[in-house]
């Protein structure tokens, strides 16, 4: 009988799946004509492939003229996108559980502050941080603009981390308090590996939010030593006398194939952010 319901329930579904699957396909064929057009050439006008080529994708063994080396790039972006996440993990994970246990004054205006703080788009500071970022000296460094995205991206890990951690019961603390542990201790070995799916999905975003950053690193970290993936490509499309619309789409695959392995391998972590962060 359990064996008939299952099957049923999965004929039921078939419809909706086939719908899915068609409605999918153009963007999935996109995606795929991408990717040939990257090791391919076409005669102009015709979208029918005529030779198989790399030289589309020399950008990875040979450095474009007045470009910096897509590896620096590349390491820039990966050390962009991993400090980012590391801050934003360690403030957001003290500061969430700050906000949902203990009695700290004020508690509620600060929230509502929190959640003021993130209603701000970046693009409506950039112009007082890039005078900031001048006046301290870190302006076109990758630590400058580290530390404002990190700054901006707080306040929702912040909000994240405080819902997540009112889903912990209390007498998990109350068990290790009662033991004699000290509360960071309590915080550090009972609670945290209660979150850890919430730690894990919150980090993936900040990742992957860090990663596809531009307008930011654009504006206050343009230098080649310290550019950051995003710039570089925006830059081909600038450089109009050595334009080569077939490297620029093989520099975005290899743009977004790091993302595309994470989330992958990563997803149902992913999803969890949205399991938790929603308690006043």
């Amino acid at each position: 009988m359990a064996q008939k319901t299952r099957t049923s329930a999965n004929f039921s579904s078939l419809p909706v799946i086939l719908l899915l699957g068609i409605i999918s396909l153009p963007l999935l064929l996109m995606y795929a004509y991408l990717f040939i057009d990257t090791v391919t050439d076409s005669q102009a006008g015709s979208l029918v492939p005529s030779e198989f080529t790399l030289r589309h994708w020399s950008f990875l063994w040979e450095t474009k003229p007045g470009k910096p080396n897509i590896w620096l790039v590349t390491l820039n972006t990966f050390i962009f996108a991993s400090s980012i996440t590391a801050v934003i993990l360690l403030v957001s994970s003290m500061a969430g559980y700050v906000l949902s246990r203990l009695n700290v004054p004020a508690r509620g205006v600060f929230l509502a502050g929190v959640m003021v703080l993130h209603a701000f788009p970046s693009v409506t500071l950039i112009i007082a941080i890039f005078v900031v970022l001048q006046w301290i000296g870190l302006y076109n460094s990758l630590i400058g603009v580290i530390l404002v995205k990190a700054a901006i991206d707080l306040p929702l890990g912040i909000w994240l981390m405080k819902g997540f951690y009112d889903t912990v019961p209390w007498e998990i603390e109350m068990a290790g308090l009662v033991d004699g542990a000290s509360r960071f201790t309590v915080w550090r070995r009972l609670v945290l590996p209660q979150i850890k799916p919430a730690i894990m999905a919150l980090g993936l975003f900040s990742f992957l939010t860090g990663w596809s950053e531009f307008i930011l690193p654009q504006v206050l970290a343009p230098g080649a030593q310290v550019q950051v993936l995003s710039v570089y490509l925006a830059g081909l499309i600038v450089d109009d006398n050595n334009f080569d619309f077939g490297t620029f789409k093989a520099v975005g695959v290899f743009y977004v194939v790091p993302v595309l392995i994470l989330y992958v391998f990563f997803q149902k972590h992913l999803m969890n952010i949205y399991g938790g962060g929603t308690k006043g």
